[in-house]
């Protein structure tokens, strides 16, 4: 079954990782810009950064027929820097108009600190500005349900914000739903180490429904599987769910939510 990865960090991957994924069926990605695994020291580490997402990335994925799609934006963890953050934030429109370009992401909060928020803000301002999607992550574990409640507040709290071209990542069961009921995009991470796996993704979507609900592998440069949605291809298969539910999830869903940019032509 051809599948659409809405968030899968490349750049930590290697070459054999696109032909696995290609035989898998992924037919596109969606690549956020995320930490490097170090703190990058000045804008031009992120320019060159860029590049790479803009112009080496979609020709290493054309090689084995992916699509390759991008966002950009400084990540929650660096944001602690707020004088280095503005600085990438002003230069993030030399590459918004590069063919592979989605939207703003993947922003949001790390540790839920008041410099996070402030740039996060900073990056909403930015999107509106220039009529972008937004891709959000948010906080791991004990921080999880604090920081989506927090991020939530603020992206209700600005009323420029078209609700329906937001994709609000790393839901789990004790966040879904503020998410769905504020009419955001949800997307569930299927990780090994952290967030969930494929039997409590088919889980949520049993309780929730398919509407507004994507899943991704999120595969970095930790521990992680680039190829886990099909794993969660397979276990709504065994539960007995339609071809059609399943390719709502792993397609179709994606495919309308990324089609709001006009860089995206896939399908």
């Amino acid at each position: 079954m051809d599948y659409i990865d809405p968030h899968l960090h490349m750049v930590s991957r290697t070459t054999d990782d696109y032909e696995t994924l290609a035989r898998m069926g992924c037919v596109a990605i969606s690549e956020p810009a995320f930490w490097a695994g170090f703190d990058r020291g000045s804008v031009e580490s992120f320019r060159d950064y860029f590049r790479q997402l803009t112009e080496f990335e979609p020709k290493r994925a054309a090689q084995y027929g992916i699509a390759h799609y991008t966002w950009l934006c400084i990540n929650a963890k660096e944001a602690e820097n707020i004088t280095l953050s503005r600085e990438v934030i002003a230069m993030i429109p030399e590459f918004l108009g590069a063919k592979n370009v989605l939207g703003i992401g993947e922003i949001g909060l790390n540790k839920n600190t008041r410099n996070e928020a402030t740039i996060f803000l900073e990056h909403l301002d930015l999107a509106v500005q220039y009529n972008q999607q937004i891709l959000i992550h948010t906080p791991h574990l004990e921080d999880k349900y604090q920081g989506t409640r927090m991020i939530l507040d603020m992206l209700i709290g600005d009323s420029r914000l078209d609700r329906s071209r937001v994709l609000v990542d790393h839901v789990e069961e004790h966040t879904i739903e503020h998410v769905l009921e504020n009419g955001f995009w949800a997307g569930m991470t299927l990780y090994p180490v952290s967030k969930c796996t494929p039997q409590r993704a088919a889980d949520m979507i049993e309780r929730f429904g398919p509407e507004r609900l994507m899943a991704n592998s999120a595969g970095d440069w930790g521990p992680s599987k680039p190829t886990a949605i099909p794993d969660l291809i397979m276990e709504l298969k065994k539960r007995g769910h339609s071809k059609e539910l399943i390719r709502k999830i792993v397609f179709e869903n994606p495919k309308q939510f990324f089609s709001q940019s006009k860089p995206f032509v896939h399908g």
